[in-house]
């Protein structure tokens, strides 16, 4: 059947699962042949009754707990490919719920994708508040939904999948191993379309030092950098991000503290005015949009300072531990 398809979600089990899944069992159309669920945590509880299976009703005999030992995940996309046998693998992530005619609108748009289409993308919908201007992390999720190639919904061939070795698995964080694995299926010959089914994105709660750690990301955009070459972004319509202005303004911070360490007070506050001017301009950047209550701004502020320095220490360290890596062109399949 060139439309039998599997399902993939890797999880790290938190509160969104259970909806996941739920929402995947409810939806009319056809259902999936395989479902596999990829436990990424470190150390996870072998007990299956960990996982809420049960509102899988009918599927749950057809569904498969692999345990990814918290390798990333891209190692955890690819362990669950390595584990199906259907012609295609659709990834879902474990925040997104299917919509209520999921399964018969994946079954029309593997029906009319052409044989050279590896992928076919979902359209996930984020839902906002309607009373209020979004917060930082809503707006995060809106533009996580609407990324091109987002794993979140994504339908590709199993064989072109294992054909280019599936995900990078040396890029550990959510994004870029979706970004890399499409421009190697288009540099392949392979298309990838817009389908048309639709899903629903759950904007889960950040915490407030959830857009600090997210800047681990950079050291995969150096690794990005390596592979595909400075017009990555061009090539991705991808946000080129901050790094830049991150950078300029962690050097006139160091520039500051080692200043007023040499006894150069004049110079040392020049240098501490520019990093105070930056890192304000960031953090206005990401308050002004948002509601503006006293908890985002307190947030946003106090983030806005840490997190230039932050991207900054991944971004080198990227750059250093993939200095060797060739182009993926360059490497014998």
């Amino acid at each position: 059947m060139t439309t039998a398809y599997a399902v993939v979600i890797p999880t790290l089990a938190g509160d969104t699962l259970a909806d996941a899944l739920a929402a995947l069992a409810a939806a009319r159309g056809t259902k999936p042949r395989e479902i596999v669920l990829v436990d990424d945590r470190p150390a996870p509880d072998p007990d299956a009754s960990a996982h809420p299976l049960d509102v899988l009703g009918d599927l749950r005999s057809r569904t498969t707990v692999l345990y990814g030992g918290g390798r990333g995940p891209a190692a955890a996309r690819n362990l669950g490919l390595r584990a199906v046998a259907s012609a295609w693998v659709v990834f879902l992530a474990d925040d997104v719920q299917a919509g209520p005619y999921w399964c018969e609108q994946l079954t029309r748009d593997l029906e009319a994708a052409a044989p050279d289409t590896a992928g076919v993308q979902g359209v996930i919908a984020v839902p906002l508040p309607g009373r209020r201007r979004p917060t930082d992390a809503e707006r995060d999720a809106v533009a996580r939904a609407r990324a091109r190639w987002i794993t979140a919904d994504m339908a590709y061939r199993t064989d072109a999948l294992k054909q280019l070795r599936g995900f990078d698995e040396r890029l550990r964080h959510a994004q870029r191993e979706d970004t890399d694995l499409a421009l190697r299926l288009l540099g392949a010959g392979w298309r990838i379309r817009q389908g048309r089914r639709t899903s629903r994105l759950t904007v889960r709660p950040a915490d407030r030092w959830a857009s600090v750690r997210a800047q681990c990301g950079h050291a995969d955009d150096a690794l990005m950098l390596r592979l595909h070459g400075a017009g990555w972004w061009h090539k991705a319509v991808a946000r080129r991000g901050r790094i830049r202005a991150h950078l300029a303004v962690s050097a006139t911070g160091a520039a500051a503290c080692v200043l007023a360490a040499a006894g150069r007070r004049r110079a040392a506050a020049l240098a501490a005015l520019g990093w105070a001017a930056g890192t304000a301009e960031f953090a206005w950047a990401r308050i002004a949009p948002g509601p503006r209550t006293g908890d985002e701004v307190l947030t946003l502020t106090v983030s806005s300072a840490l997190i230039p320095p932050t991207a900054t220490w991944y971004w080198l360290a990227g750059l250093w531990r993939h200095r060797g890596a060739p182009a993926w062109q360059d490497v014998a399949p």
